[in-house]
């Protein structure tokens, strides 16, 4: 099993839906550290798991100096955005988010 991990930092604001009151409802912004990890059993026709540039390409340039809600189809929570990290890039299998210190979420799609 051959494996990768690309580390993106983006700048990003949002303002999360919330069933209860929170500072949060209010539009901020983040520094975003997100790490993506992608495997594959066998490398691409280039040698690669994934391309490090498509996953820039994936992630950062649609979520960098964006506001996340005018661009995701979702509450952007740290939790939905690893989940949708995940499954939008190609071999992904894990993303962490880290929005700010001490406070990351993470996603693992399950083994198939």
């Amino acid at each position: 099993m051959y494996y990768i991990t690309k580390t993106l930092e983006i700048s990003a604001a949002h303002r999360l839906t919330l069933d209860y009151e929170s500072k949060c409802t209010n539009l901020h912004g983040h520094n975003w550290i997100i790490t993506v990890y992608c495997r594959a059993k066998e490398l691409n026709s280039n040698g690669m798991v994934t391309d490090f540039t498509h996953i820039k390409r994936e992630v950062s340039d649609k979520l960098d100096h964006a506001c996340l809600n005018d661009v995701l189809p979702f509450n952007p929570t740290a939790e939905n955005m690893a989940r949708w990290i995940c499954e939008t890039v190609e071999n992904c299998y894990r993303v962490d988010v880290k929005e700010s210190e001490g406070n990351v979420a993470s996603y693992v799609k399950d083994e198939e």
